[in-house]
């Protein structure tokens, strides 16, 4: 039986998508200037994240992901939004999103998610540095785990190897994957 090594095809196939939606967000926060230009930010992702976890809850809970509950989004981005007297905007349509219609494309969209809070560590200091943010508050998104991020990414990806038992599977995923990053570069576009 071959071995597939999933993580390793979803960083190379994935690599160019990730880098351009990556260089996207850079130039958003870079560009940043007021608290108005992060709540922008964060209604991009509320839009964005809020409709793609509606999708993936369909297909993947405790039974799939034992601590699913805690990786959801959606709500910090909220109260991130509410605690800076922003505006919750409505969340992406589903033509805005990627054809999520079972578990392993499920899976390839929550990569995207779950690799985005790996970034949101650094994302949180230059934020909180360039607005100067007396508190934490309307970090909690960007800094997702905290201290416990490397964690939570290493067990996600335990449980996201366990479902790419062939190629097939490996391919679905990846392309999942790739359709995230490349709907959601779009959705930022808009």
């Amino acid at each position: 039986m071959i071995k597939i090594n999933l993580l390793e095809q979803l960083k190379s196939e994935t690599l160019s998508n990730h880098q351009q939606l990556e260089k996207n967000l850079i130039f958003k926060l870079k560009e940043m200037a007021s608290l108005q230009d992060y709540l922008y930010i964060l209604q991009i992702f509320y839009a964005y994240f809020g409709a793609l976890e509606d999708q993936i809850n369909k297909y993947i809970g405790a039974d799939q992901l034992s601590d699913y509950a805690a990786r959801r989004k959606t709500l910090s981005i909220k109260e991130d939004i509410v605690a800076l007297n922003g505006i919750v905007p409505e969340k992406a349509t589903a033509a805005d999103l990627p054809v999520i219609d079972d578990v392993l494309k499920a899976f390839g969209a929550l990569y995207v998610i779950e690799g985005s809070t790996l970034g949101g560590q650094v994302i949180s200091k230059m934020i909180s540095k360039k607005l100067e943010l007396a508190t934490d508050e309307g970090l909690s998104f960007f800094r997702s785990y905290g201290e416990d991020t490397m964690a939570m990414w290493d067990s996600f990806k335990v449980v996201l190897e366990s479902h790419a038992n062939t190629q097939h599977e490996a391919d679905v995923i990846t392309q999942a994957a790739n359709e995230t990053f490349q709907k959601f570069k779009f959705w930022m576009e808009k």
